[in-house]
């Protein structure tokens, strides 16, 4: 492996990991030789997902906490001190959907999606951040974006709201922290076959929908986002900050 892209010897915590494009992100950035951290609040679920990938062969610890409460993630992170584990790289991947009309939309449910989708990022990123300029080694922090961090569709708007700040999110960031060797990026995801996305791919209206409209003519597999990841996390970013690279095959590309 080229050295640009070797992950070994940092340690990664990857937010809502359990299953779907955390887990695949656990993976990937286990293969290029990182100690991976998996986090979720499904303690049994994300106990199974780290049993999967230490199963592979990988280093994996299981770390459950709510991403949404303050509390609870400087508490996660200050076990992390106390047993002498310093994160390297932090993928904030935690997230939900909450599909309505917005003149039918509660409040609770748009503060529900926009509290874990974007405030999360700021409260992990936050702690992970204090961490790294202290050791002043630097670190890479990534955000999981959307499609929709640049553009919109009818029924999503928390979701929209959210993924459009985690773009912006990531340029605050970089513009705070780039001065510590801390890269901030995120990526953008096109239609990805999760679970998160099942009731859309069991639609057949909504499944064409998606073929006629990407270049590519087909979903994407949650694999295809672990090359942008370990990029991102690797020596090979060390000069990319700030950005949003978006893997969508091609959707943001064409009208």
């Amino acid at each position: 492996m080229s050295p640009l892209f070797d992950l070994s010897g940092r340690t990664a915590l990857i937010t809502g990991a359990a299953r779907g494009l955390g887990l695949a992100f656990a993976q990937g950035l286990a293969e290029a030789g990182a100690r991976v951290i998996v986090n979720a609040r499904s303690t049994a679920q994300l106990a199974l997902a780290a049993e999967q990938l230490r199963a592979r062969g990988h280093d994996a610890q299981a770390l459950p906490f709510d991403v949404t409460d303050e509390a609870a993630v400087a508490a996660a992170f200050d076990a992390l001190d106390q047993r002498g584990i310093a994160i390297d790289i932090l993928i904030n991947n935690a997230g939900i959907q909450h599909r309505m009309p917005l003149v039918d939309l509660e409040l609770r449910d748009w503060q529900r999606v926009i509290d874990t989708n974007l405030t999360s990022a700021f409260i992990v990123g936050k702690q992970a951040a204090k961490r790294m300029i202290a050791r002043g080694r630097g670190g890479k922090i990534i955000h999981i974006g959307s499609l929709t961090s640049e553009a919109a569709r009818a029924t999503v708007a928390p979701y929209t709201a959210a993924k459009g700040g985690i773009k912006m999110l990531a340029r605050a960031m970089a513009a705070e922290w780039a001065q510590f060797g801390i890269q901030v990026n995120a990526i953008g995801p096109g239609y990805i076959q999760t679970e998160m996305n099942t009731a859309l791919m069991n639609n057949p209206d909504f499944d064409a929908w998606v073929k006629a409209s990407n270049p590519a003519k087909r979903w994407g597999q949650p694999e295809e986002l672990i090359g942008a990841a370990v990029f991102l996390s690797a020596r090979a970013s060390d000069y990319v900050n700030g950005q949003i690279i978006y893997v969508d095959g091609g959707w943001l590309a064409v009208l």
